[in-house]
């Protein structure tokens, strides 16, 4: 008789932890409990530690920390129907968890679908230049665009970032070939300003030379010097008239 009290005893403490045990939940700081009450929402709790009406009330965790999901790569043809491979990710965090639970059945699954469908149609719309050259603005319309379509779940979409755009290789030897070509234009132009910039110096010493005629001897002289320091050797060259003149005049 004892010890079948005893038992019972061992059995109701046993009982009665696994009741506390079930009734009593710990959130963190980042995670909310999204409480339905026999079906019902009752709202949204945490963090710290939460009551439960045991069999009565059930839990679901929600965490508020920005996910980061990878949206697989996609197969999209441009406006001007180039077919490339694009992949991407998006930054988005649950503002609201009763939303999240009631109004989509996963929304995890439900964001990454709708990602690679926007990703598919915005892109498509847009020309390979506008993709290489303003990838930003694609982002942002990218992000405003899912945000917009997520906000009834209560989520919120801050950052989407276009990764990476896989051309075709005639594409990519055709952009190689462009950019080739452009920077043979730019080398002509600055070898043809620079041309352009020395004739308009010489055509000012020209003129410089023609208002003081002894400039071109100071010229001469100089060039002589430069020859010397250069070349160790004997440099016979014919001495101007002009240099002569004065004397010629005295005498």
């Amino acid at each position: 008789m004892e010890q079948t009290s005893y038992t019972l005893l061992i059995a109701g403490i046993v009982f009665l932890l696994i009741i506390i045990a079930s009734a009593v939940r710990i959130l963190r700081e980042y995670e909310r409990g999204v409480i339905f009450r026999l079906g019902r929402l009752i709202s949204a709790k945490g963090p710290g530690l939460i009551f439960l009406i045991p069999i009565v009330d059930k839990m679901v965790r929600v965490s508020l920390r920005t996910v980061v999901m990878d949206v697989p790569t996609q197969d999209v043809i441009t406006k001007d129907n180039v077919s490339i491979k694009v992949n991407a990710v998006v930054y988005f965090r649950v503002m609201q968890p009763d939303k999240a639970i009631v109004e989509v059945e996963n929304f995890l699954f439900a964001t990454s679908q709708l990602s690679q469908t926007t990703l598919r149609s915005i892109l498509g719309q847009s020309e390979l230049d506008e993709l290489l050259s303003q990838r930003d603005k694609i982002n942002r319309e990218l992000a405003v665009i899912i945000d917009s379509q997520t906000e009834p779940w209560g989520i919120k979409v801050s950052t989407v970032e276009v990764k990476h755009i896989d051309l075709p290789q005639e594409m990519q030897r055709a952009m190689a070939k462009q950019a080739e070509a452009e920077r043979e234009r730019r080398a002509k132009i600055i070898h043809a300003e620079g041309e352009f910039q020395a004739s308009q110096r010489l055509s000012d010493a020209a003129k410089i030379i023609t208002v003081n005629p002894a400039a071109i001897q100071l010229r001469f002289l100089q060039t002589l010097t430069e020859v010397a320091a250069d070349k160790n050797s004997t440099i016979i060259f014919p001495i101007p008239i002009d240099l002569l003149t004065a004397f010629l005049s005295k005498k």
